[in-house]
Formats: structure tokens, sequence, C-alpha cells
């Protein structure tokens, strides 16, 4: 992820652990840290919920009751309001700093939003949608990543209506947000709920038969709903597309499967549930900016696919 070139002009460093960068609109302040020594035991709060997003380097990020965990670039994590954080910086120094964003958004903007998603897209089992599950660590998707790259722009920009367009912005990446969270809570219950929520029961559905085709229209027969209707309300609540799902599903089992460097990658891709090659290297680059041999081949004391 970029930073613009104006944060580079505007910036002073003061320090050379967590330097801090800041800008401060009506509803969400963003903070650029910059890390140029290792450190440990670094604490760091907000008052307000806040979106931490790595740029770039490695943090490891200890919080209360979540065991120790790596933090790296195109990762997320949502932290509620006085969260008390304590980060180590193992491999930062002068010439390879530790980037990171935290955007402190205040409680009334996403109540705000909440109100309109429970106005406008209501959860078709009758409950709420609501605050998500704080510290929730998460792999930013292609469209939080390209909000995040889009505020990185519009926080530095001096623009007389960048009030307007980031409060915009944050609507949207609370909306994607708190769908990618119910997402993860349904796939983390979705044997539990399985027998009386009919979108859980299509993701135990997708869980144990990704190596077989899976098509929408079947999918919607399984909750009994039409298919335009399920369409509709799994993207709603999911934020993505049953077939984006699946996809994305069948890329996270590939690469658990790629670790082996004795499996040959047409016996994974179609053991995925991939119908050819092609398809499978194009879905895999997008998501891991290498192809699966490339992948597979870091786990290879030699020789190849």
């Amino acid at each position: 992820m970029q930073l613009p070139n104006r944060f580079y002009k505007e910036r002073k460093l003061e320090h050379l652990v967590e330097n801090q960068t800041s800008y401060t609109l009506n509803n969400a302040a963003m903070h650029v840290f910059e890390t140029h020594l290792q450190a440990e035991k670094v604490m760091l709060q907000f008052d307000q919920p806040v979106l931490a997003s790595m740029l770039i380097g490695k943090k490891v990020m200890h919080l209360r009751d979540k065991k120790a965990f790596n933090f790296l670039p195109g990762e997320s994590l949502i932290l509620p309001s006085n969260e008390i954080m304590q980060i180590d910086f193992p491999e930062a120094n002068q010439d390879n700093p530790t980037r990171c964003l935290a955007m402190a958004i205040s409680e009334e903007k996403i109540n705000k939003v909440i109100r309109l998603m429970n106005e406008g897209m209501p959860k078709h089992d009758g409950s709420e949608w609501a605050l998500m599950d704080y510290n929730y660590h998460f792999t930013n998707d292609a469209s939080i990543y390209g909000i995040i790259q889009r505020l990185l722009y519009l926080f530095t920009e001096n623009h007389p209506s960048k009030d307007f367009f980031v409060d915009n912005m944050l609507q949207e990446l609370i909306i994607r947000i708190l769908q990618g969270n119910s997402r993860e809570s349904y796939m983390e219950n979705a044997s539990k709920l399985s027998s009386s929520n009919r979108l859980a029961y299509v993701l135990e559905y997708i869980s144990t038969h990704l190596h077989e085709p899976l098509s929408v229209s079947d999918l919607s027969k399984r909750a009994c709903m039409s298919e335009s209707h399920f369409h509709k309300t799994f993207k709603e609540e999911l934020g993505v597309t049953p077939i984006d799902y699946i996809n994305s599903q069948r890329i996270k089992l590939a690469i658990r499967l790629l670790e082996d460097p004795s499996r040959k990658i047409k016996e994974i891709y179609l053991e995925c549930g991939f119908e050819n090659r092609s398809y499978f290297n194009r879905l895999f680059k997008r998501k891991l900016q290498v192809s699966p041999g490339e992948y597979q081949s870091k786990f290879m004391d030699n020789g190849s696919n």
C-alpha cells in the first residue's frame, strides 16, 4: 500500500520509535506511524474505535484476552475505544522502517451507518446489525484495500470538500467491515447455526463440498430461496457474491495444500474444485500476488512441479 507523496513532504521525523503524522477531520482522524528502531512493549491507546492497517514491515501485537500475533502488510485490525495495545517491532531499522496507519472513527459515525443498514438492508433472520466483535483481525480484500488507499489520499489532500469525500468513504468502509465480520462469524459458527439459519447451512455445505461443482442455483434451493433473493441476501449480509465466496474458500484450501511440496499443482486445483489451471492461477495470483508454483516453491528444498 502506497502513501501519497504529500505525506513525505509534510511529515517531520522527530522520533525514531512510533513517529506520528496525523490528519484530523470531523468524523475521523488518520495517524501514520513510522518506527525506525527495533523496540518492544510500545504502548498505544485511542479514545475512539480504530482501524489499524499495516503498510510496511512487521509488528507483534499483544492485546487483552488475545494471544500475541504477527501483524503484517495487507492486514487490518479493528479495536474498540480505549483498548491498550502493546507492540513489538522486531525488524524495524532506519533503512526499512515499519509503517502502520491507525484511523480513529467516531462512534457516532459508526452508529449512524448501523442505523442506515438496519433501515435499508435488514438481515434476513430478523436480527439487527450491531457493533462488530472487536479485536477483529483480517486480511484486506480488494475492496477494503481500495478504500484504505483512497482514504490515505483524501486525508492528505488539500481540498475544501474532503470532509464530505471522507465521510462517504467511511460509510462504505464501515459497511464492508461489518459484512466481513458477519461473514467471519457465520464461518466460525456455521456448524452450530446450520440447523436454524439458512445462510449458515449454506456456508457449512460449501465448506464440505468445495471439491464438487457448486452453483448459485443449487445453493439457493438448499437455502429455500429464489435464486435472485438468495444472491441479494448473501451479498448484503456477507459482503461478497456466492461465487466470490466459494472461490475465496477454494483458494484458502489451495494455500494450505500447496505447503506440501510433494503435491502436484494439478492434483491440488482439482481437489479444490477448480476445473482448469489457468482460472486457478488467475484467482490465486490475484489473492497472493504470486503464482501457485511460486508460492509452493517457498516450501521446497529443491525441485518444483
